[in-house]
């Protein structure tokens, strides 16, 4: 069989041609990350319990979610954990090959039959189902040089507004997200043990004066739908936004007339979400926000595109402000893709030489420069054909393959 092509040269030139064409092609749709998927799909669903701790989680959270989500479609197993801050998170692992987003949407489905048994406040927090991503690329730093100026929670809210979503807009990106509890602006407030005592108020009370006070609301319109000339929209003034307008919330009227405020009996101030954690940069407060790649996206391109964009973004901000990209997975696949080129180009001149050399024949010394980049090319073809990626581990058995194809080339033609 193999004598056709000694037989027929032109065949087999045709033939190496095809394959060095459908090589490139495929070197080009190869999705370029630093691992391979092999890890099963994971769908991760978090939920939050205001004020609870992992006991009290596990005990009235916990158990309705699970029993729900519990044979799901092609599920293996689940795992849960839950924390004192309140927090549950519950990954559910699949069978290896089944479809993630479809995961997600049956898992969510069933989250949804759970919520009626669910408390109050966690429903009200929100249930978040989401497929999860394993390919962690990149962490971007940003922090303040001038801590005086700006806190933590202004350059999260930054990065939350101007730069994740320019972020999660490049092709590729599964998910950008900031690290820590710091995220939004928030109104706080500090209750006071000891006034809500004298007064005889419980955080209940407070909580409905807040509720009933700052809302969001449509008032409708006067003369809607009547035989008047005019109709004038009722506008409301929506949430309180501003510390003293929630001071001068007033939580009950007294007998004697007076009328208890919420400054009365708690402080209120313009802060964070949560101070549940602490970053620090170069020494400096800041944050961190965390880049994943979609499955089969190239991870090389989507950091070009991050290092630009945030090149572009340094220029818009504030004084003071800098950033950091501390960790790219780019560097260590740029090095093995270096080192794939140093080997393939040594080889090449290596088989050219010792060829040349020993048979004193440049026909003889032609076939085996041929076959060697014909052979690496026509790899990457068959590597999208069963479904390879370009990683760390296939870079390193390309430079094994070089090596024996160099090996082979030379026995032959010597033979």
């Amino acid at each position: 069989m193999f004598k056709i092509f000694i037989q027929r040269p032109v065949l087999a030139t045709v033939i190496s041609i095809l394959l060095v064409i459908l090589g490139i092609l495929g070197l080009t749709k190869l999705p370029l990350q630093q691992f391979p998927d092999i890890a099963p799909p994971s769908v991760l669903v978090t939920a939050v319990y205001p004020g609870a701790n992992a006991e009290t989680v596990l005990r009235s959270v916990a158990p309705s979610i699970e029993e729900s989500i519990n044979g799901v479609e092609n599920m293996s197993y689940m795992s849960s954990t839950a924390s004192n801050d309140g927090s549950l998170a519950i990954t559910v692992y699949f069978k290896l090959g089944t479809d993630p987003d479809q995961a997600a949407v049956n898992v969510q489905n069933r989250v949804a039959q759970a919520t009626s048994q669910l408390p109050a406040e966690v429903v009200q927090q929100g249930i978040i189902t989401a497929k999860q991503q394993n390919n962690f690329i990149m962490a971007i730093g940003l922090y303040t040089e001038d801590e005086k100026k700006y806190d933590q929670t202004f350059v999260a809210n930054y990065a939350q507004i101007n730069i994740i979503p320019e972020i999660k807009r490049i092709p590729g990106v599964g998910a950008a997200s900031i690290f820590g509890g710091v995220k939004d602006y928030s109104m706080r407030v500090w209750l006071n043990p000891t006034q809500m005592a004298t007064y005889q108020v419980t955080p209940n009370e407070i909580t409905a004066a807040i509720q009933d006070k700052s809302l969001e609301a449509a008032p409708g319109r006067f003369g809607e739908k009547s035989k008047e000339v005019f109709e004038y929209v009722i506008k409301y003034k929506g949430k309180l936004n501003k510390p003293e307008q929630y001071e001068n919330i007033a939580i009950r009227a007294n007998a004697d007339g007076t009328i208890l405020r919420l400054k009365d009996v708690a402080r209120i101030e313009f802060g964070a979400y949560s101070y549940a954690s602490l970053t620090r940069l170069n020494g400096k407060k800041g944050i961190v926000i965390g880049v994943v790649q979609l499955a089969g996206s190239n991870s090389n391109e989507i950091q070009i595109a991050i290092n630009k964009l945030m090149e572009k973004s340094a220029k818009d901000f504030p004084d003071g402000i800098k950033q950091n990209i501390f960790y790219s997975t780019k560097v260590a696949l740029d090095q093995s893709i270096d080192q794939v080129k140093h080997t393939l180009i040594e080889a090449f001149v290596l088989v050219f030489i010792v060829v040349f050399i020993f048979l004193q024949d440049f026909r003889s010394t032609l076939i085996p420069a041929i076959a060697v980049p014909v052979a690496i090319l026509g790899t990457f073809f068959f590597m999208q054909l069963f479904g390879f990626s370009i990683n760390l581990l296939t870079l390193f058995a390309l430079v094994l393959a070089i090596g024996i194809v160099v090996d082979d080339a030379i026995v032959v033609v010597e033979a």
